[in-house]
């Protein structure tokens, strides 16, 4: 289009300078009129052909801008993801030398209640919860999950006793605690009843805020039930107060320990390493 625009353009020209001369020579009037109305028409077009011009460089400078803000926009978004997988891979190492140096301890509890569940089986015959070796297995698996996908765990060991008051208080309806445990926890949860009476639980992809107000909500639910019961609760989490099954369940057996030193309900939290 804008070469035909050129091209009559340029005969335009063309024809008006050849008019201007044959007036000039003849001096024919018409002739000078038609000499005007081409170099007009000639001026017309190219102006009107600057313009577009004009317009196309406008079209091409705006569009080259908008390249080159998408292409900083890619290269941060590349950076961006690039410094995560830094982090991921840093984060990996550390939990991996922490693992380490933790490894070789000797979890107390494993070996102090384990040995006296005897029949190694899945469920607990009094509740229907599960057994004191699955809590072991389910703790276990549910670390290395949380592991691969950097996600939390936490676990409760849970005391209930009967009464408000008094140093040598039985323990409490372990069905009644049980049937607590059921309305109260999802079921990616899970809750077990271990060897020596009490309750462990582990909940899946949950910080320490998220198991302290589950371990609340356990309560009052057994409260609303019987009032006259006491409930002590010690939690603990992966990563934040240990790296393994052993570790974990220390701090939490210690946390525990710690809330039974309350006469009235509690719910400590372990400290960390």
């Amino acid at each position: 289009m804008s070469e035909t625009r050129f091209d009559l353009t340029a005969g335009l020209g063309v024809a008006g300078a050849a008019a201007g001369l044959l007036a000039a020579a003849t001096n024919r009037r018409h002739l000078s009129v038609a000499a005007s109305l081409a170099a007009g028409a000639c001026a017309l077009l190219a102006q009107k052909g600057r313009a577009e011009i004009d317009a196309l460089e406008r079209r091409t400078t705006s569009m080259n801008e908008q390249v080159r803000q998408l292409e900083s926009a890619v290269a941060t978004q590349v950076q961006g993801r690039m410094a995560a997988e830094e982090a991921v891979r840093s984060l990996t190492e550390q939990l991996s030398a922490a693992e380490k140096r933790t490894g070789d301890a000797s979890p107390s509890l494993i070996i102090r209640e384990s040995s006296l569940g005897g029949e190694g089986g899945l469920t607990d015959p009094v509740t229907g919860l599960f057994s004191h070796d699955y809590f072991l297995v389910s703790l276990d698996s549910r670390i290395a999950a949380a592991r691969r996908h950097l996600r939390p765990v936490a676990v409760a060991l849970i005391e209930v006793v009967d009464g408000r008051d008094g140093s040598d208080r039985p323990p409490a309806d372990a069905v009644d605690v049980a049937d607590a445990l059921r309305s109260t926890l999802r079921e990616s949860d899970t809750a077990t009843r271990l060897a020596d009476g009490r309750f462990g639980v582990v909940l899946e992809d949950t910080p320490e805020n998220g198991a302290i107000w589950t371990m609340e909500r356990v309560r009052r639910c057994l409260t609303q039930s019987d009032p006259d019961i006491t409930m002590w609760a010690g939690v603990a989490c992966y990563p934040a107060h240990a790296f393994d099954v052993g570790g974990l369940i220390d701090r939490a057996d210690a946390a525990l320990d710690a809330a039974k030193d309350w006469h009235q309900d509690r719910i400590e939290v372990a400290t960390a390493e």
